[in-house]
């Protein structure tokens, strides 16, 4: 069964077409990210919604990458059956050009007043939900110090123990950013010279580019040493693991990535989405999303333990390097096309 097929049988089902009583619930169906993401929303945003609001069944339904889901979205323009997308800002994007969104602002969705700046993106329809950052990630008992520097990856100790999901996946090429400011970049949207020379002396090193199902089981099992994640889901298998990947931003900084939630345009639940995307930016949902997968909030007003904040970025914001996700989609393509051409080849 493709994925455009199982969508819409899970959806069918979700509407309770084969039982009275749940018809007179209003269906609600969230795309978002499968996997730890899905578990930890559930539990933190989606079931207090539906337990502050009974007539409302929410229906998660989870697809592996933004990319999967912007697919989907655009197979079901004519009639859509998802009613809110939570995806990457530079794929909102896209999926805003194409009107695939309804414009979220304080007129439909009144707690976008309390969100943090770069939290709206003016050219995007949808907000920022989360903050993310890039780690280095480490197997806690072959290296038994974090390492300080990015470029620990190049070290012979490492050779075919390191794993990091390339271009065009938002890690690899924010690695490439981090890299090129590092040696001397100035205007990553002209070129990023110095990030791919950086990342291939990386690249001997590399067992994978693509990690399957993701980047941190290899490296809590010892495949692997060495490899470039996600903080948010680094602290989560760091605690389920019981420490054995551990995760630290170096010297040369990282990025943050933004996670936009979305209205999706003509969804056959539109009044119930605004309701439940105002509930996700409110201060109690997103304290309570930070505190149980450690993304960074967008919402200035929600009041997170020191404990959680500190596992989240918020502290580093002087090692964060600003990245204008919009304008870098514009390249994007032009930088995949140097990864594959002076990158890839280092690695064989």
């Amino acid at each position: 069964m493709n994925a455009a097929h199982k969508f819409g049988t899970l959806c069918l089902l979700a509407a309770g077409l084969m039982a009275g009583p749940a018809a007179a619930e209003t269906n609600l169906t969230v795309m978002a990210y499968s996997g730890l993401f899905q578990e930890r929303y559930t539990k933190a945003v989606i079931e207090p919604f539906m337990k502050a609001h009974p007539d409302i069944k929410v229906t998660f339904f989870p697809l592996p990458s933004s990319a999967a889901m912007l697919g989907n979205l655009r197979a079901q323009k004519a009639a859509p059956q998802a009613d809110v997308v939570i995806m990457d800002v530079s794929v909102s994007k896209a999926g805003t050009d194409e009107g695939l969104f309804t414009k979220i602002d304080e007129t439909n969705i009144p707690n976008v007043k309390d969100l943090y700046p770069n939290a709206r993106i003016p050219s995007v329809a949808g907000v920022g939900v989360t903050f993310d950052n890039l780690v280095l990630l480490y197997n806690a008992e072959q290296v038994k110090e974090a390492p300080k520097s990015w470029m620990e990856m190049a070290k012979a100790p490492y050779k075919g123990k390191v794993v990091i999901p390339g271009v065009p996946d938002i890690q690899g090429l924010g690695l490439v950013l981090i890299l090129n400011k590092a040696n001397g970049g100035t205007d990553y949207l002209a070129n990023v010279d110095k990030g791919l020379t950086a990342v291939a002396e990386i690249a001997p090193n590399v067992q994978t580019w693509e990690p399957k199902p993701e980047v941190y089981a290899p490296i809590i099992t010892g495949q692997a040493a060495l490899g470039v994640g996600y903080n948010a889901r680094a602290q989560v298998n760091s605690e389920q693991s019981g420490g054995k990947i551990k995760a630290t931003i170096p010297q040369e900084g990282t990025i943050f990535q933004i996670n936009t939630i979305n209205l999706v345009a003509g969804a056959p639940a539109a009044e119930a989405a605004k309701t439940f995307v105002n509930y996700a930016l409110s201060p109690e949902a997103q304290k309570s999303f930070t505190e149980t997968m450690f993304y960074a909030p967008t919402n200035s007003k929600a009041e997170i333990t020191g404990a959680a904040l500190d596992r989240t970025a918020v502290k580093n914001l002087d090692k964060v390097m600003a990245v204008d996700w919009i304008a870098l989609a514009q390249v994007r393509d032009k930088i995949a096309e140097q990864w594959r051409r002076r990158v890839l080849p280092a690695s064989r």
